[in-house]
């Protein structure tokens, strides 16, 4: 979508959005390429790796929108697609937006009861899942009576159909539905401070409008010979729309591969075995691989380009990422509602270290007070982005008053606080939120304090984020007891086990302190501000 520029104002001034009218993020992923073309590489620990053409994701697609359309899914319907990195997720969400459905992406870490809020709020008809997750499944299902169908792609089981039978069965011939480029697609859950996750919806030009802040920090992606991969699960924004769907939109071939574990060793070998040029590496993945020597294997890598996300990485952590790469990691910033809006692109300016960039071609971002007004350059307020925009959402899922309060007028408002310095460069001030960001990860404590609170010996619980070395921050628990419930190593270890079975691996609380009582104010709100000067 970007036209190569010799200068930052060059590439703005000769910017313009090519939406059109109808548009199918299904289609355009997918059938436009031709068939014989790779499209993803597709590697399983102990097998041989896997190569799926354009032409196979078209078929496969084509028979998961005839198998949903016949189990009585119609325009419109909520499909939740719970699994990792691998080619079935991708082939669910193109079928998905062909059938004219909304897909619900969910990730695979999520415990019982975050699997049964968002299920359950997005009214889920159909969800396409694996064994692995099946039993928190099972235990959820006669609360989820939307849910009509569940495909497992490991085989049949217990309140499961088999994925691969009635594909067999299926027809390879569908004519995809004929969607506005405004017409809904996607619903993905993000964190809040205040009550439960909320479940912001995307139309379909969402992915045409992150086709720049992808394109940009990447060296004007594509070129030849890219090849893209991330260790971010396909769950998250950061790994569907910043990395697979724009790859597949451009016919370039995507690494599918997440370890359950991210070793950096093993990450240095996968990516010059397999010739990775273009990474998404969250900022917790690079100070991993940082802490250990390039590798043999690392040192033959041939990297073209590295982007990050989700917070300053320093001078330092740039100079390590040039001598390790060979070229300069582009930070770039977003978020669920409006994502990749602002970046850097170190051939056109120089990176300020601890910036996050300047806006992104094709996107109106400022630095507004509380009013609404722009402010000048230098002062710290809002980072807000100014509608109407292709990659913004459509609303907060069934939550009217929620989408009003995003918007001063028509600034979206990310929730950030920073400023604008005279060359264009924001800067990140901080958060007007209590969101944790841990490993990548944007973490809510309300949904984290309201699983707390399910455990016997919990009374009152709050949950913050506290400073750690490599994840940024660490999720930390204040928590008193109920009577009679006695403080100990063992009762903090039982209750993040709980926190992990019923919530999240991801989100489980890393540091518990138990305390007799919690700052609040007078209204009975509690004060995390000083809960955090406690660390």
């Amino acid at each position: 979508m970007l036209t190569p520029a010799d200068t930052y104002s060059q590439l703005c001034r000769d910017f313009t959005w090519p939406i059109p009218d109808r548009y199918n993020i299904g289609v355009d992923v997918c059938d436009k390429h031709p068939s014989a073309k790779p499209a993803l590489i597709h590697k399983r620990d102990g097998q041989d790796t896997q190569v799926y053409t354009f032409g196979d994701l078209k078929r496969l697609s084509n028979k998961l929108a005839n198998v949903l359309i016949a189990s009585g899914l119609t325009r419109g319907d909520r499909i939740g697609i719970l699994l990792p990195q691998a080619p079935e997720t991708a082939v669910a969400h193109i079928a998905a937006y062909k059938a004219g459905l909304i897909a619900t992406p969910l990730f695979t870490l999520f415990g019982e009861d975050a699997l049964e809020y968002r299920l359950g709020a997005c009214g889920a008809a159909a969800l396409v899942t694996d064994q692995a997750s099946l039993p928190k499944i099972a235990a959820i299902r006669d609360r989820l009576p939307s849910l009509k169908l569940i495909l497992c792609i490991d085989g049949p089981a217990d309140g499961a159909t088999d994925y691969h039978t009635v594909m067999e069965k299926a027809s390879d011939a569908f004519a995809p539905v004929d969607t506005a480029a405004d017409d809904p697609a996607l619903i993905i859950f993000t964190s809040g401070t205040t009550g439960p996750p909320k479940g912001a919806l995307h139309a379909h030009r969402v992915l045409l409008g992150h086709l720049p802040g992808v394109e940009y920090p990447h060296g004007f992606f594509p070129q030849p010979g890219d090849l893209y991969w991330t260790p971010a699960d396909w769950a998250w924004i950061g790994g569907l729309i910043d990395v697979l769907l724009p790859s597949l939109h451009h016919g370039i071939p995507v690494l599918t591969y997440r370890a359950a574990k991210f070793d950096p060793e093993e990450t240095y070998a996968l990516i010059a075995e397999h010739g990775v040029r273009n990474m998404f590496l969250p900022p917790t993945a690079l100070k991993l691989m940082r802490q250990v020597p390039l590798t043999a294997a690392g040192k033959a890598m041939n990297v073209r380009s590295v982007a990050s996300g989700g917070e300053s990485l320093g001078a330092n952590l740039l100079d390590w990422g040039r001598s390790t790469f060979g070229v300069t990691i582009n930070e770039f910033y977003g978020q669920t509602e409006c994502n990749l809006v602002v970046g850097n692109n170190a051939d056109l300016d120089p990176i300020r270290p601890g910036s996050m960039g300047k806006p992104i071609p094709g996107h109106r971002v400022a630095i507004i007070d509380d009013e609404g007004n722009a402010l000048p350059a230098g002062e710290t307020g809002n980072i807000a982005v100014h509608r109407p925009d292709p990659v913004m959402f459509l609303e907060y899922w069934n939550n009217p008053d929620a989408t009003r309060e995003k918007f001063i007028g028509d600034w979206l408002l990310t929730g950030d606080t920073g400023s604008q310095d005279e060359d264009g460069y924001i800067w990140y001030g901080g958060r007007n939120d209590d969101v944790i960001t841990s490993a990548g990860y944007r973490i809510g404590p309300g949904e984290v304090e309201d699983c707390l609170l399910k455990h016997d010996a919990v009374a009152l619980a709050a949950v913050v984020g506290v400073p750690d070395p490599v994840r940024t921050e660490a999720v930390k628990a204040f928590i008193v007891l109920r009577e009679g419930a006695k403080p100990s190593d063992a009762l903090a270890t039982e209750i993040q086990s709980f926190v992990k079975r019923q919530l999240a691996a991801h989100e489980y609380p890393r540091l518990i302190e138990f305390i007799d009582e919690l700052p609040m104010t007078t209204t009975g709100k509690i004060m995390r501000r000083e809960l955090r000067a406690r660390g």
